[in-house]
């Protein structure tokens, strides 16, 4: 049985769906069992190719670290762009089974990357990469994006953007590496005695507390406690030593990259710190500021409530946006930007995957042409950096208060300074040509009543949301709706047809619980749903106390249409948390939304489930 810190056994959806364990050799080492997380953006092969695809997303791990912390921002990013995400040797899923300390200093882990980097970027087509490192992740992307001699790749010629998570800015003094080389002489057992003495209390231990802050709510408290227990002894010393410069006739070589490195840059570089950061202290964004020559020097600072996610409702207007970046950069001129006013809301995590076939109504080549974005293969230097106000901390990356308006920092910066074409909403204007959206289903979805009646008091079945439609788009959706829906589950496999961020704005909040359409779900996913339900309904009691409810407050929930999967899900809450027969949730959900489960093979395995007889068959399924 997997213990509870199993990785395999807690990887989401996304990831273990999207990964495969893969093996590497470099100039000096093989690497087997490396867990590779890539998704191809769906609509790849439909977007602009000219002069190149839209740049590949690659996301690296700090010490410690893992994929598995990326995942709130790849639910958000893989649906505007081909992403690669890498568990470092030892880390998250990968084996630890190359034991030579050399194999895991900053240079033999950059030319690791490299390799794999190289493996999945569309090379043949010019792709360009965006680094997106956190902690010590972003060091190594550093030394990924400036130029190195000798070169072991061009890889360095094709980075797009750079955007740094919480970054260190190496070590300032001999002190510092005196003191970490003092640290690695400690033995092994002794240091295991300290972890083990250091993580006494589960998530409310002094090594949670460090990460996400004594006062952190405590899903993150839960995640930074599981990502504690991932992490290996050996492999974190091997990669802490491998951060050490060395010094050969006097001359640094090697380890955390220093303002040598920085000041070569020549990329747009977005800084993102967390006030609260007790891990790399902000203090550290300033310092790699002044490397990069930056001219503004005022500590930019964002509010958790603020909002900052990008109209994308239409094509991205460049000068619009790029003015509200730098509107955004002035803030923390005083003390009241660093804190989150009473009547600012904090933004909810917002998981958005897996893209549905097509759009919305058709667009003519010329009009695509006149609406394309640039994507220059020549960047130039642009620095912007933003340090979030309280609570955010070193586990910014994952925290439900912070996670979410991270995700739309990036996604504003790379819009602005790296290209539009990642913007969702210009991507689905571009694709709305065919696929779902062609005459015959628009007039069906079209018939379809949007939303239901209630159902167990709790639920709204609701069709796919369009994001050109007239009625039912995001925007009147939340004019409509969003008094008394606070919450929508989409649980289509594919991304959505509409930008889901619109909900969020909105102050609806969106979660992605992707399932295949035509088949019943699985038994985990049932559990999985059921799980999700339960989290969004407490969190509702929590939101309707700070924002004044109303009585009535429903949760959303869509597949394509509203009825098959969305019923059977709804069906199976009913009754194993509310206490229906199966015959009267069906029946319920009918009721409420007319024709109710159409699939008589849905209804089938919903009478098998709940009579108590179960087939090996059912259960292999």
């Amino acid at each position: 049985m997997a213990s509870p810190y199993d990785p395999v056994a807690t990887d989401p959806p996304l990831l273990d769906r999207n990964s495969e364990i893969k093996t590497y050799t470099t100039s000096r080492f093989t690497y087997p069992g490396l867990r590779i997380f890539y998704r191809r953006h769906q609509q790849a092969d439909r977007l602009p190719k000219s002069p190149a695809p839209i740049p590949l997303l690659v996301f690296i791990h700090g010490l410690g670290g893992s994929v598995a912390q990326f995942h709130p921002l790849l639910t958000s990013l893989t649906s505007i762009a081909s992403c690669l995400a890498i568990d470092l040797p030892g880390c998250g899923r990968s084996e630890f089974s190359v034991r030579q300390w050399e194999a895991y200093t900053t240079d033999a882990l950059v030319e690791l990357l490299e390799t794999i980097i190289e493996d999945y970027r569309e090379k043949e087509d010019g792709q360009g990469v965006v680094l997106i490192g956190h902690s010590m992740g972003a060091s190594l992307a550093a030394l990924l994006a400036s130029p190195r001699l000798p070169p072991r790749t061009q890889l360095h010629d094709h980075v797009a953007g750079l955007i740094a998570v919480c970054p260190t800015s190496g070590f300032s003094s001999q002190k510092q590496i005196m003191v970490l080389t003092a640290l690695l002489w400690v033995p092994e057992i002794i240091f295991n005695l300290w972890r083990a003495w250091d993580k006494r209390g589960g998530s409310q231990s002094a090594s949670v507390r460090r990460f996400v802050g004594a006062d952190a709510d405590p899903e993150a408290k839960r995640l930074q406690d599981l990502y504690n227990n991932q992490a290996i002894t050996s492999v974190w010393r091997r990669m802490a030593w491998g951060c050490l410069p060395t010094h050969v006739k006097g001359v640094t070589k090697g380890g955390l990259p220093s303002k040598e490195t920085w000041e070569k840059l020549n990329v747009p570089v977005f800084l993102v710190g967390g006030e609260d950061d007790r891990v790399t202290p902000p203090q550290e964004i300033a310092k790699i500021r002044d490397f990069l020559q930056e001219v503004k020097t005022t500590p930019d600072t964002i509010s958790p409530g603020t909002s900052v996610l990008a109209d994308s409702a239409a094509p991205v207007d460049i000068n619009a946006a790029a003015s509200k970046i730098d509107a955004m950069t002035s803030l923390g001129q005083g003390e009241e930007n660093t804190r989150e006013s009473e009547d600012q809301k904090p933004v909810h995590r917002t998981q958005v995957a897996e893209p549905e076939e097509g759009a919305d109504d058709p667009v003519t080549p010329t009009e695509q042409a006149a609406s394309l974005p640039s994507l220059s293969l020549h960047r130039k230097k642009i620095v912007r950096s933003i340090i979030m106000g309280k609570p955010a901390t070193h586990a910014l990356l994952y925290t439900p208060s912070t996670v979410r308006i991270l995700a739309g920092l990036i996604s504003d910066f790379m819009v602005v300074h790296i290209t539009g074409r990642l913007d969702l909403g210009w991507q689905l204007q571009y694709l709305s040509r065919d696929g779902k959206w062609d005459v015959k289903n628009l007039q069906k979805w079209q018939a379809v009543e949007p939303v239901s009646e209630p159902i167990g008091g709790i639920f709204r079945a609701i069709k796919t949301l369009r994001e050109v439609d007239e009625d039912h788009s995001p925007s009147e959706f939340v004019k409509k709706w969003g008094g008394v829906i606070k919450d929508v589950i989409d649980i289509s496999h594919d991304n959505p047809v509409y930008n889901p961020q619109g909900l969020e704005k909105g102050g609806i909040h969106y979660h992605k619980f992707p399932t295949v359409s035509k088949v019943p779900p699985t038994d985990a996913e049932i559990k999985g749903f059921i799980e999700l339900v339960d989290k969004v309904r407490d969190e509702q009691k929590e939101r309707a106390k700070r924002e004044n409810w109303g009585e009535e407050h429903y949760i959303g929930v869509h597949c394509h249409y509203g009825f098959n999967r969305t019923g059977f899900f709804l069906v199976c809450y009913l009754v194993e948390r509310c206490g229906y027969t199966p015959e009267a949730a069906i029946e319920h959900f009918a009721q409420s939304r007319p024709k109710g489960i159409k699939h008589a093979h849905f209804k089938d395995r919903l009478y098998v489930r709940y009579s108590g007889l179960r087939s090996e068959a059912i259960a292999e399924h």
